[in-house]
């Protein structure tokens, strides 16, 4: 009896890319799987594994070069048998896994595939305090982070010294089982060795088998200038060490700056609060300002009001991701005097019957405040 033709199978032509090799299988194993075809499964089970055979030839460039040049002769010797159940070599769940494991990620590989042990450790996150100065000029910083870390006693294995972990006898070493339900083939992490493929037989003492002991690591973190609260700085590799030999996780050094008994930050800018005297407000005057990198004379004009806001350029932060330095702004705030001598009550009383004489001219602000309330009043009672 002629032997089908393998493109024929798939229902492609003889020039078929392997993109549309791929997606004629993957159409083929949905239309044959036995949830589809519960009337009559062992003539689906026929047509999928020709399929299966079908693509396993052509998708092989060495296979199908051959196939082409001389029919099944040249590929016979490697086609495998086709009459075995699911169970054998045509293993339903294998296939499934092979052809759709793109999908879902590519973690359901046939059951001949070892799994990898390696577990990454975990990431680590350390909150370093700051005082302002040194989140904006920069600093290097010693901190101590409690961690796992590879023990030194058995280098990771988990195994007592002179020895080394076993392959496990329930998966033979994949990490995973197949577990059997009718067609269906489930795959699940292995209960006896936790999906490391291996078993420890004689633990190592220091760390219980685990391969990691609890430790403190001390390291020096170099704190960039223009940091500010919420940056984070990752160290890489300096995380919690991982599991059967898989990479060890990222230490996040959190930024968290302490409020300044002066400055308060936004973003580039710095903002300070300057209280002045009376007369300094009424006569102008120059002040010394406190700054970041020293101090800055401020020029007082006379008449200031309470709350004016001065700015200084340049001397506020330069940010950490570029950009230019922001700026300081003063803002100042008139004191009232306070412990009056009665000479100075006097002398104050005298100044207030001089100002009175000018109503307006001297307290816009007052007597416009004044009017204001008059006015509201006034409404209210017509």
């Amino acid at each position: 009896m002629a032997k089908e033709d393998f493109y024929k199978i798939l229902g492609v032509e003889k020039n078929a890319s392997d993109a549309e090799l791929k997606k004629s299988y993957k159409s083929s194993a949905m239309k044959y799987h036995p949830d589809r075809n519960t009337d009559n499964p062992e003539q689906a089970e026929k047509k999928f594994k020709k399929a299966k055979q079908a693509y396993e030839i052509l998708s092989d460039p060495k296979k199908r070069a051959a196939y082409d040049q001389f029919g099944h002769a040249g590929v016979e010797q490697g086609m495998g048998g086709g009459s075995g159940g699911f169970g054998g070599g045509a293993d339903f769940g294998d296939i499934f896994g092979d052809v759709f494991g793109d999908i879902f990620g590519g973690g359901a590989g046939g059951g001949n595939r070892r799994r990898s042990s390696g577990q990454g450790g975990s990431d680590l996150r350390y909150n370093l305090e700051l005082t302002l100065e040194e989140a904006v000029g920069g600093t290097e910083a010693s901190v101590r982070v409690p961690l796992k870390v590879v023990c030194s006693e058995c280098k990771g294995s988990g195994a007592k010294k002179g020895s080394s972990p076993v392959t496990c006898t329930s998966c033979q070493g994949h990490g995973q089982v197949r577990m059997q339900q009718g067609f269906f083939s489930v795959q699940q992490t292995c209960p006896s060795c936790k999906g490391s493929g291996s078993q420890i037989k004689d633990p190592c003492r220091p760390c219980r088998g685990q391969g990691r002991v609890q430790d403190n690591k001390t390291l020096s973190v170099k704190v960039p200038a223009g940091v500010d609260n919420g940056d984070r700085i990752r160290l890489a590799g300096e995380g919690e060490a991982g599991v059967n030999g898989g990479p060890s996780g990222d230490l996040y050094v959190q930024i968290q700056v302490k409020d300044h008994h002066i400055f308060t930050r936004d973003e580039a800018n710095l903002y300070c609060e300057v209280p002045i005297s009376f007369p300094t407000a009424c006569l102008g005057g120059e002040l010394e300002i406190p700054t970041l990198n020293g101090r800055v004379k401020l020029k007082i004009p006379d008449e200031t009001q309470t709350g004016k806001l001065f700015r200084l350029r340049g001397k506020g932060v330069k940010p950490v991701r570029g950009g230019a330095v922001g700026d300081l702004l003063c803002k100042v705030q008139i004191e009232t005097p306070v412990r009056l001598t009665k000479e100075q009550k006097a002398l104050l009383a005298d100044l207030k019957q001089s100002l009175s004489g000018g109503g307006k001219k001297h307290s816009p602000q007052e007597h416009g405040w004044t009017d204001g309330v008059k006015s509201f009043f006034d409404k209210l009672t017509g």
